[in-house]
């Protein structure tokens, strides 16, 4: 598993478990998905992504998008 795919995994997982909190406990969760969002978004235009730093330091294989 490359970074990219790490990163789109660990977003992916992110998002389903803020719904699932919005669903089963409070719907304010849903600002947590929003703020995920918001994040992939500015990756997007910046390319600067914590989550990729994270993966990065742990030795996760740099991949096309996060070089």
């Amino acid at each position: 598993m490359n970074l990219d795919r790490a990163v789109l995994a660990f977003a992916g997982v992110m998002i389903l478990i803020s719904l699932a909190l919005a669903h089963f406990v409070s719907p304010l969760w849903l600002w947590f998905t929003a703020f995920i969002g918001l994040n992939l978004l500015q990756a997007s235009f910046t390319g600067f992504c914590p989550a990729a730093i994270v993966f990065r330091r742990l030795g996760v294989p740099a991949g096309s998008a996060f070089k």
